[in-house]
C-alpha cells in the first residue's frame, strides 16, 4: 500500500500572482471581435501537493447545495472557482507582461523568484507583511544591544 508523503510542498506560483491561461477551456476564450484572448486573473488559492491552483473569475462551476436548516444553511445554486492544473497558467512577467517561467536566485541574501526577463517577481501583499513583521520584531533586538 503507497503511503501518503507529509511535509511542506513548495509551488513557483503563489497566491496574489497575475496569471494567464496557457491551455484548457480558458485559453480559448474570444473577444467580441473574435480574436482569441486567454484569460488573465489573479491567483485565489494554491493547492501545491496536487499541483491546482484557483483563479478569480476562472473556470466557474455551479454547485447544487441543500439547505440545512439545522446549521442555518441556506440551499441553491452557487457558482464558485473550480481547481486548474497548475501545468495550464503561466505566471505574467512584471516586465513584459507576457507569459513567463519562474527561477529562484539569491540576492542581497534573500531568496526571490526572478522572470527570463531577469526581473524579480514582487512579493504580495500578504507575504511583505509577513516580511515587515520579522524584520519589526528584530529591530528591537538590535537596538537594545
Amino acid at each position: 500500500m503507497k503511503t501518503e508523503k507529509t511535509g511542506t510542498v513548495n509551488s513557483r506560483i503563489k497566491r496574489g500572482d497575475q496569471v494567464v491561461f496557457i491551455a484548457g477551456k480558458e485559453f480559448n476564450r474570444y473577444d467580441s471581435a473574435g480574436k482569441r484572448q486567454p484569460y488573465r486573473g489573479k491567483i485565489v488559492a494554491v493547492d501545491a501537493r496536487n499541483h491546482k491552483v484557483k483563479v478569480e473569475g476562472a473556470m466557474i462551476v455551479k454547485r447544487h447545495r441543500k439547505p440545512v436548516p439545522q446549521m442555518n444553511r441556506e440551499g441553491g445554486i452557487f457558482e464558485q472557482e473550480a481547481w486548474v492544473s497548475v501545468s495550464n497558467v503561466a505566471l505574467i512577467d512584471p516586465e513584459t507582461g507576457n507569459p513567463t517561467k519562474v527561477k529562484y536566485e539569491v540576492r542581497d541574501g534573500k531568496k526571490v523568484r526572478v522572470a527570463k526577463s531577469g526581473k524579480v517577481v514582487p512579493e504580495i501583499g500578504w507575504a511583505k507583511k509577513e516580511a515587515k513583521k520579522q524584520i519589526d520584531d528584530e529591530a528591537p533586538a538590535e537596538a537594545a544591544k
